[in-house]
């Protein structure tokens, strides 16, 4: 009997072997080093101490020079009295956020002081849109305390704008979406702010907690900032009926999720609802959250949601939500009419309960045109280590845990924090950056994503010069539909490549490219050739 044992398992080893299952697989190289990239986060202090300190940072790919290949904004912290330890004091002024130019051969340079984007603050996330639509990516930058907002000149350098334009919010910001909430042609910007830290009054907590948690703090209201069209933003949360005064934002990202063609705003909280504001397309918002199944886990209960991922993962037309906590995140499932968390069905919560979940991606890592999951993982109170999560989609909506077989990298543990994801040596497959607390980030290169055919698809509005932030692609191969919405802003305190990317499997062409522009017209394309980045211009 166990010789007949031995014999099926060698004979469906070797069947796995024929059918490329072993082989396959793409792996993530860890080239961080050999890339040129030099940065170290820090929390401005040696110690973990508060919640300030353990909410970390995210990164950016995208485009500042335009020149087709994607760039790297990294977020740092800063030393300040009111919320480090006096221990620390000597990091004060010597801190600071750092740009890296992508050299076009796998390496980077730090340009940051020449670019004029070394910002100084305390700082969580990043955003980058064409607020003025001159053909160039400005950087908002969103710190604990007045954030700061550089228009790009088009020359290599920023220009500091933060208080002319309005965008100086004095809060605690960690996000900020761009889309066109009014359909006025400019992009306006949506800003996520966390709480109110008291500098350490607060110390009733158990200590081997390390800290008091966010329910020790009063929340933070959001704030929806106009484009007025003149280089200046106004304040209209409240018009927009999208006004809540303790929300505890940990992110934040706008999609279409019930197809209307208008963008929603979906906001995870920390240890409270999250919040879904349905666009009514006049302007304002109603929040829907409780009744489409999108305020809590599936225990009901408020988790410490992080950053959103949205993608349409059982490839059935509508969008779905990926949400990493501290507990066992949240698949939740669009059903039309409601969202159906998944989590446990889905062989999510057996492998990401055991974790610490911050940044969470969804990408389609082998190109077979199912989105795949990635989850950076770290302990949320103390710099305790956690292996990340890589989530492979079998093609019927649910996941296998591939991390033992996708590079050495999976073997070693961070506190992670921020994770996104770009193709930066534009192969075709899409590559991975994750920002560790108080450590170097990691670069993670896809070797073998592309052995399947992909397309990547560059929409840009009337002129060529600017992302149609908003518009939805839809590429058909044969049986196969994907969709995506081109909101580069996804994941915790992160922005991905504003390229939408997709696997196309075996196929060499896609049947149709369809783009809905976000003035809702539209854009059809046939036969088009597989392996390559195309670039769509309205009107053209």
């Amino acid at each position: 009997m166990n010789l007949w044992r031995i014999f099926i398992f060698v004979l469906i080893f070797q069947v796995s072997i024929v059918n490329g299952a072993e082989q396959t697989l793409p792996v993530f190289t860890d080239v961080t080093k050999q890339a040129g990239i030099n940065f170290k986060h820090s929390f401005g202090d040696f110690e973990l101490s508060n919640i300030v300190e353990g909410t970390g940072a995210g990164a950016m790919f995208f485009d500042y020079n335009g020149d087709g290949w994607l760039d790297i904004y990294f977020i740092n912290g800063c030393w300040l009295k009111t919320v480090n330890d006096n221990r620390g004091r000597n990091l004060r002024d010597k801190l600071t956020n750092s740009l890296y130019r992508n050299n076009k051969d796998g390496t980077f340079s730090d340009v940051t002081e020449n670019a004029g984007v070394g910002d100084k603050g305390f700082g969580f996330g990043c955003s980058a849109a064409d607020f003025d639509e001159d053909g160039d990516l400005d950087l908002y930058v969103l710190n604990y305390g007045p954030n700061v907002f550089y228009r790009n000149n088009g020359d290599g350098t920023f220009t500091d704008i933060s208080k002319s334009s309005g965008l100086a919010n004095p809060n605690w910001s960690l996000s900020a979406p761009w889309f066109d909430y009014d359909g006025d042609g400019d992009l306006d910007v949506y800003v996520a702010n966390y709480l109110e830290y008291d500098s350490g009054k607060f110390r009733s907590y158990y200590a081997a907690a390390g800290y008091p948690g966010p329910l020790s703090y009063r929340g933070q209201p959001d704030t929806l900032y106009r484009n007025n069209g003149d280089g200046t933003f106004s304040d209209v949360t409240k018009e927009a009926g999208i006004f809540q005064p303790n929300g505890r934002a940990m992110s934040a990202t706008l999609t279409d999720l019930n197809n209307d063609g208008f963008l929603d705003l979906y906001i995870p909280n920390d240890a409270m609802e999250n919040y879904y504001f349905k666009n009514t397309g006049k302007g304002t918002f109603e929040n829907e959250g409780l009744t489409m199944g999108l305020a809590f886990g599936e225990g009901g209960q408020g988790v410490s949601s992080m950053g959103p991922a949205v993608g349409d993962i059982d490839r059935d037309g509508w969008l779905d939500i990926y949400i990493p906590d501290m507990g066992y995140g949240c698949l939740l499932m669009n059903r039309k009419d409601y969202f159906e968390d998944r989590t446990e069905p889905a062989n999510l919560a057996v492998v990401c309960g055991q974790y610490t979940g911050w940044g969470g991606v969804l990408f389609d890592y082998d190109c077979d045109g199912f989105l795949d999951i990635f989850v950076a993982n770290g302990n949320a109170h103390h710099e305790y280590t956690e292996e990340d999560v890589l989530m492979r989609n079998d093609g019927s909506g649910n996941f296998v845990d591939v991390a033992v077989k996708s590079g050495p990298y999976f073997k070693e543990k961070y506190v992670g924090r921020g994770a996104t994801y770009g193709d930066f040596d534009n192969d075709g497959d899409l590559d991975l950056l994750v920002i560790n607390l108080n450590d170097s980030p990691r670069l993670l290169r896809n070797d073998g994503g592309n052995k399947n055919n992909w397309l990547t698809v560059q929409a840009r509005l009337p002129g060529g010069k600017s992302d149609a932030i908003g518009a939805r692609i839809t590429v058909t191969a044969g049986s196969l539909k994907q969709i995506r919405d081109l909101i580069p802003v996804t994941g915790y305190l992160s922005q991905a490549d504003s390229r939408c990317h997709f696997g196309l499997g075996k196929s060499k062409k896609a049947d149709t490219v369809e783009i809905r522009w976000p003035d809702r017209q539209s854009t059809k394309l046939e036969n088009v050739d597989s392996n390559q980045i195309l670039t769509v211009i309205q009107g053209l």
